[in-house]
């Protein structure tokens, strides 16, 4: 028998005419910011950024987040729609990141050759094997099997939007057995070594078959986890344990900068936590992400009136196009770190490159959405 159908979504701001929790699209507005300054290489300002404070970083926000807004939106297309509908808009979105995924490796291939195309750049973006091999190149790239640096998260996003009405299929009629699933999935990626290839040689770097699990659980949560979780998230043991972890992760993190630090750990806890993957979604970095969601959760209240202030709707307006932005975030942060290697790599000049990217996304981001809302267009679901 088929279990309760998903609750309607969450309330948000009076103001949001599409009913959004702009929570939601505060965390990725954040993400992206942070994702630029962790993207640009001898960057001082990537400690502001959660990866230097824990095992998770912005990454888990952004599966998670997909995952919530795609389960609101179609959710909502199927009672309204039917599921032709549904089924084609799944495709569409999946159809539109692969298309954004050909067009940023264009514009980052241009880029690079516009730069000189020098050995160091070619090395370190991953584009040398493409002028080397520029047919065989392309044809892998159409298959998503060829993605140079800071591109390869896209491909991922395809598959799971594009099959994102199957999940909400399965959602609708067993949620629990379906977040079950696709945790046995993710385990079975992690002890048998289940992934995708990647050319020249490797594999994908963001394991679909792992990264999947986070991207389930956020649509979970939409659906009915909400509700069943409501109790334990209000509970304090569940803060208290949440605080505690992410002490400990945060601990960890210094001793990866202070060294002597790693004498507090005894051999038999490295052994245990290392390697932290991020490729595959290490256990502890699944972890990690969800204690932090609900310390956020609990301090940062879906009513909060610091939402309204400038510098949240900044960070929002770049969450509402988060696609986009983070399009745009690959070649500006490659653009920081050619500033910072050919005309000076201080720390005025760190500052500067960074708060002009950040300026940059935050011009588009506004203007996308001030076009959107003239075309009655709602926010899209990265």
């Amino acid at each position: 028998m088929p279990e309760q159908s998903p609750p309607p979504p969450p309330a948000t701001a009076p103001s949001d005419a599409d009913r959004r929790d702009l929570r939601l699209d505060l965390c990725r507005g954040l993400a992206l910011w942070f994702i630029l300054l962790d993207h640009i290489p001898g960057n001082a300002l990537d400690w502001l950024t959660l990866r230097n404070y824990g095992f998770s970083d912005t990454t888990e926000v952004f599966f998670f987040v997909s995952g919530y807004t795609c389960m609101l939106a179609y959710g909502r297309a199927l009672h309204e729609r039917g599921w032709l509908t549904t089924v084609a808009r799944g495709l569409q979105r999946g159809w539109e990141i692969y298309v954004a995924f050909l067009l940023l490796l264009v514009a980052y291939l241009a880029l690079v050759q516009a730069i000189g195309g020098t050995k160091e750049y070619l090395d370190e973006t991953n584009t040398a094997v493409f002028f080397a091999n520029p047919q065989t190149a392309v044809v892998r790239a159409l298959l998503m099997q060829y993605m140079p640096v800071n591109t390869d998260v896209l491909p991922t996003f395809v598959l799971l939007h594009a099959g994102f009405p199957a999940l909400l299929w399965l959602l609708n009629r067993g949620p629990s057995l379906t977040l079950a699933g696709s945790f046995v999935l993710y385990l079975s990626a992690h002890l048998l070594d289940w992934n995708l290839p990647a050319w020249p040689k490797g594999e994908w770097f963001f394991n679909p078959l792992a990264w999947q699990f986070l991207f389930v659980f956020g649509a979970w949560h939409a659906a009915v986890g909400a509700v069943r979780l409501q109790a334990v998230l209000r509970s304090k043991t569940a803060m208290a344990l949440a605080v505690l972890y992410l002490v400990f992760g945060f601990v960890v993190a210094m001793s990866w900068q202070f060294h002597a630090l790693e004498a507090m750990f005894p051999q038999q806890l490295v052994k245990l936590i290392y390697p932290i993957d991020k490729s595959s979604l290490s256990p502890l970095r699944l972890l990690h992400f969800i204690a932090l969601a609900v310390v956020v959760a609990r301090l940062l209240r879906h009513d909060w009136s610091g939402l309204m202030t400038p510098g949240m709707k900044a960070l929002i307006r770049c969450g509402e196009n988060s696609l986009p932005i983070y399009c745009l975030s690959v070649p500006l942060a490659l653009l920081a770190h050619v500033a910072l290697k050919e005309i000076s790599g201080g720390f005025a000049m760190q500052v500067a490159v960074s708060l002009a990217g950040i300026a940059l996304m935050i011009a588009a981001a506004t203007l996308m959405t001030w076009t959107a809302k003239l075309d009655r267009h709602g926010p899209k679901l990265f």
